[in-house]
């Protein structure tokens, strides 16, 4: 568990670290409401709607009218949070909110999602898009996370989660600005804002420090916690209450946010003063906790899972959970009239946790009931608190925040997205880190594994299969040449890492495959990685064990079907650059999202030309990716740069010899010897013969002539006894 936190954090970082160094492609400027909402019937959004109000103008909302007046306020999400998804442009939703904020409709109205213009119906998008309807946005402005509320669509998973997360977050957005919900309205006068007071000293005694508010009391008897559980909606709950007299005491929590230096010259012993600020890092903020009774605050459970199961930290809308390196236990609490503690513990409140230490914020504890075997019971109790007023200094009110900080704000929201995709599929991720590495190994050590020809054999059946069924068929990891025109549309309208960093496990096979194209050219990803691929080598397998004769295309004829798919990605490529909808659309020529993200379920005409290619290939072994594929095209003509070459061969190689030649399934090897890299397919069979004993005529004549030198060694041996 600890290994997978560390591989975690570690994509986290490098994610963190990438969005904030590239500026991310951001909402355009000019709202687009005005053009959907003469686009789109008001009863599309709202069943019962009739007309649209006039749109506002200080934002890009207008009222949704019904027969009876109005209903609420529709907004195009783009105007107001950054939608893009994996086509690298705007996904455009019209959501309507009514003035409790709760969504009462949405719908998809445009976009360029590639799988969805030409692959999954749209109206499965609209369908599953129905679950948000209902949502309380004032509701969710309170949760730690914001839960995901579309259900996930097979092939669309990036799509989908960018949809859920801009109509969360830009319902959200709205709802504060017209103080919808009981809301606050964003840009209303709040109150003064505060820093901490330097010149502020703390009292030298504990009933002092109670009195002002510097340290807050939460008491709880056993009676009062019998009671919050006799009220707990689970029936359960009531049916096991403590034993205890109703007065015993249950807990006597005490809080003390101690960011100013008097206070922890109070609260804290001295050598915990000097540790302070070394285990301080710059930005956090230390927690003073202490309490006495039955119930603890820390429990044991933090020493298993790391982390502190009892207690949350509250401030709007960040929920703080403490881990077990944010904690350090005090010593007994040494100062006049302080009460005697059971338990006195000191934590660190993490810089990047968003917490204001000027702000007020309340101390969650949690109590908890078995309820049966498996299942529990949760009561929460509140420890309200705010530094006291002699601690802080008032601050002039700032100026409106510019465009910056809103662009940075944005730049934050999508990094939690994609930070959220990433560990949602850390699965995944590490078994295609594992693929790669012993992939690398292979291909470092090859001359080890050729050494048997059944071992090689077996090895690649094995990972051509975790490739097609895990990579292809569970993760939808295929590449296409679409990644390749959008990359090329990127470059053109404003590059940005959003669109790319959405897929974890196709932003980390580009990269493989960019390191690849160095050292081995296109066949470490198209002869091992390529989902699609596999299914053709792995058919054709499963043909030769049924005794389907194997053609072979005669030299000439072979040679000359090479270009068609040059021909076919120079089309698609220049398709692209006109439109990338009709790059898109002409892509269709890859069968990959038919047979690999869909899994044949389409409709019958994708689903027979994709089956008609895998026909074909029992016949000729991966015959799509020899003469079609456009994506093995493109990877071929950065592969001229490849530095390395790490397929052996003798001089005897094609003259006389053509041994590897025939052997070679997609005949890569021209007449002459020379493997061409454009074709290569790196499936190590040539490597194979290069060591072959029986096979190679090389080996069989070094084999004989070893024989021969050793026997005449024998021979004059025996004449000179």
């Amino acid at each position: 568990m600890r290994s997978l936190n560390g591989l975690q954090s570690l994509f986290a970082s490098a994610l963190m670290l990438v969005l904030w160094l590239v500026p991310a492609i951001t909402s355009a400027q000019t709202p687009h409401l005005q053009q959907f909402m003469s686009e789109i019937a008001p009863h599309s959004i709202v069943e019962t709607a009739t007309d649209y109000g006039a749109i506002r103008d200080d934002l890009p909302v207008a009222p949704i009218l019904g027969p009876d007046g109005p209903m609420g306020w529709v907004f195009i999400t783009s105007d107001f949070v950054g939608t893009t998804g994996y086509g690298g442009k705007p996904i455009h939703v019209m959501v309507a909110l009514d003035d409790a904020a709760r969504i009462i409709g949405a719908r998809l109205v445009e976009h360029s999602e590639p799988i969805v213009i030409i692959g999954i119906p749209e109206s499965r998008i609209h369908a599953v898009m129905q679950g948000i309807v209902g949502l309380d946005v004032a509701e969710l402005s309170q949760q730690e996370r914001r839960a995901p509320q579309l259900e996930i669509v097979s092939g669309v998973t990036v799509t989908v989660m960018v949809i859920d997360d801009s109509i969360q977050r830009s319902a959200l957005h709205v709802a504060r600005r017209l103080g919808l919900g009981g809301l606050s309205v964003e840009g209303a006068q709040t109150g003064p804002r505060f820093a901490l007071n330097p010149d502020a000293r703390a009292a030298e005694d504990w009933p002092t420090l109670s009195a002002d508010g510097t340290v807050q009391r939460l008491t709880l008897d056993v009676g009062q916690v019998n009671a919050a559980f006799g009220a707990h909606p689970d029936p359960r709950a009531a049916e096991r209450p403590l034993t205890d007299p109703p007065d015993t005491l249950f807990i006597d929590l005490f809080a003390a946010q101690i960011s100013h230096d008097s206070l922890g010259a109070r609260l804290l012993p001295p050598e915990a003063q000097a540790q302070l600020q070394e285990w301080l890092t710059e930005g956090a903020h230390p927690l003073w906790l202490g309490a006495r009774g039955m119930q603890s605050f820390k429990g044991t459970n933090y020493r298993r899972g790391g982390v502190f199961d009892r207690i949350v930290l509250v401030q709007g809308e960040n929920s703080i959970r403490f881990r077990e390196e944010d904690h350090l236990p005090l010593d007994a609490l040494d100062l006049p009239g302080a009460p005697h503690l059971k338990e006195i513990d000191l934590f660190r409140i993490p810089a990047d946790a968003g917490f204001a230490p000027t702000a007020p914020w309340r101390l969650q504890l949690v109590a908890q009931r078995n309820v049966s075997g498996v299942d529990r019971a949760f009561t929460f109790f509140e420890l309200p608190y705010q530094l006291a007023p002699h601690f802080l200094r008032e601050l002039p009110r700032p100026a409106p925040q510019g465009s910056l900080s809103d662009a940075e704000a944005e730049r934050a929201a999508q990094m939690a997205l994609i930070e959220r995709i990433w560990q949602d599929r850390q699965v995944e991720i590490a078994g295609l880190a594992a693929m790669l590495l012993v992939l690398t190994g292979v291909f470092f050590f090859q001359g080890l594994l050729t050494r048997s020809a059944r071992a090689t054999y077996w090895f690649r059946i094995g990972f051509l299969s975790l490739t097609l069924f895990f990579l292809g068929w569970y993760a939808n990891a295929q590449l296409s040449v679409v990644n390749i025109l959008a990359l090329t549309q990127s470059l053109m309208s404003g590059f940005s890492w959003q669109a790319f960093l959405l897929d974890p496990l196709t932003f980390i096979l580009w990269f493989s495959v960019a390191a690849a194209l160095i050292f081995w050219g296109r066949g470490a990803y198209c002869g091992w990685l390529c989902p699609f691929g596999a299914l053709q080598e792995l058919t054709n397998q499963i043909a030769r064990r049924l005794r389907v004769p194997q053609l072979t295309l005669p030299w000439g004829l072979h040679e000359r079907l090479w270009p068609v798919k040059y021909m076919i990605f120079l089309a698609l490529f220049g398709a692209s650059l006109a439109s990338l909808s009709w790059g898109e659309t002409l892509a269709e020529v890859e069968p990959f999202k038919t047979a690999i993200v869909l899994k044949f379920d389409r409709a019958w005409p994708f689903v027979t030309f994709a089956l008609v290619l895998l026909g074909i290939g029992l016949f000729i072994e991966r015959f799509y990716c020899r003469y079609l594929c456009p994506l093995g095209a493109a990877l071929a003509i950065p592969a001229r740069i490849r530095m390395f070459d790490w397929l052996k061969r003798y001089k005897e190689c094609g003259s006389p010899c053509q041994t590897c030649r025939n052997d070679c399934f997609v005949q890569a090897i021209h007449p002459t010897g020379e493997i061409n890299p454009n074709e290569c397919l790196n499936c190590l069979n040539c490597q194979v013969l290069y060591q072959s004993q029986s096979k190679c005529p090389v080996v069989i004549r070094q084999i004989k002539r070893r024989a021969v030198v050793s026997a005449s060694g024998k021979s004059d041996a025996k004449g000179e006894v």
